[in-house]
């Protein structure tokens, strides 16, 4: 299948809480994150275009006030996960301000997967 990701997807260690702001449900957690879209990992599918508000319980950042980043987003694809009673879910951002793509960036510097190998191995 050919890569059509048009921002390399930056994947989480921080355990990132994910809401529907109106529908006050969890939907589950980040998995990554960039500053077009996020993928959460959820305990239930969710069909393609389907919109809502995330609300995205924020870590802990320093210089970073808000707790929450609200952004209007549709999924745009749900795949059942390798652990088959979760599904991924992508979601494209319809909204975003340059102040939450900020801590967007903030989130991914401080919170991101290293893939880099130890120069000792």
């Amino acid at each position: 299948m050919q890569e059509r990701r048009k921002v390399e997807r930056k994947i989480l260690v921080a355990y990132t809480q994910v809401f529907d702001l109106y529908g006050g449900s969890l939907l589950g957690y980040l998995g990554d994150l960039t500053v077009i879209g996020a993928m959460v990992i959820s305990e239930r599918a969710y069909p393609v275009e389907y919109e809502l508000t995330l609300a995205i319980e924020l870590p802990e950042l320093t210089g970073i006030q808000p707790v929450q980043l609200n952004l209007k987003a549709r999924s745009v694809w749900c795949n059942q996960d390798l652990s088959p009673q979760y599904y991924n879910i992508g979601f494209e951002f319809l909204e975003i301000s340059e102040a939450q793509k900020e801590v967007v960036e903030a989130i991914v510097k401080v919170y991101e997967f290293r893939r880099d190998m130890p120069s000792s191995i």
